[in-house]
């Protein structure tokens, strides 16, 4: 081996260190930002950050889960995944629905949508998905599902610029959280797929629907005990 290749080797040792360094750094900082947030609210996201950069302002406010109607909870359930209190995080039977359809569904769930709003950012590259999958078991394994709840419902869009269940409930119905119906809560479920195209205030003949499709769904999950693992 000659003068050349040597320092070469001690090149890529040296770069094939750093690397391994920044990456094991990012991961300690990472996986304390999970174990505090199970106890410490998120100040911001960073999907919220950017909107209220691009918009000048956003509405956001943070609520106790102690504070909301246990019928909202189960709705956001409901509509977003109804087996939340039997998976570890993901949720294979509607990943595989999801395939089967050709993508034209999703299978994401809600412990995976807070690990993408709460530590990623917003769009469907592969390495945002490829992140996704330890943040997502990090949370559940730190994590309590009422926890996982609590968060994702103040942390989630449920309109341009609106940030969190609570935010929704004043921009939609001008009225406090702890005072919404089951139709208001199955209203704002049914807003979630699509924060920017729905109007839980008016809502259309087809999502009107959907409506009564959560609601039923609210009635399902309470009766058969997949609620139980976040109902106070």
């Amino acid at each position: 081996m000659n003068l050349v290749q040597s320092v070469a080797i001690k090149r890529v040792r040296l770069v094939a260190r750093w690397a391994a360094n920044v990456l094991l750094g990012l991961f300690a900082v990472f996986a304390l930002l999970v174990v505090l947030y199970r106890f410490v609210n998120p100040p911001f996201t960073l999907h919220s950050a950017l909107e209220e950069l691009r918009l000048g302002s956003v509405e956001r406010k943070w609520v106790e889960i102690e504070s909301v109607p246990d019928h909202l909870l189960r709705a956001l359930v409901a509509a977003e995944d109804a087996n939340f209190c039997l998976h570890w995080g993901f949720d294979i039977d509607a990943i595989r629905a999801a395939i089967q359809a050709g993508g034209k569904r999703g299978a994401s769930t809600i412990s995976q949508q807070v690990a993408k709003n709460v530590f990623l950012w917003q769009d469907s590259s592969v390495a945002r998905k490829l992140m996704e999958v330890p943040f997502t078991l990090g949370i559940e394994l730190v994590w309590s599902k009422r926890r996982i709840l609590e968060v994702y419902m103040n942390v989630v869009e449920f309109d341009e610029g609106i940030f969190g269940a609570a935010a929704a409930t004043r921009k939609y119905f001008d009225q406090e959280i702890d005072t919404l119906d089951e139709f208001q809560s199955a209203r704002l479920a049914v807003v979630l797929p699509s924060p920017k195209t729905r109007d839980a205030a008016q809502l259309s003949e087809t999502h009107i629907a959907r409506m009564f499709d959560v609601l039923d769904g609210v009635q399902t999950i309470a009766k058969d005990g997949r609620s139980t693992c976040f109902d106070g």
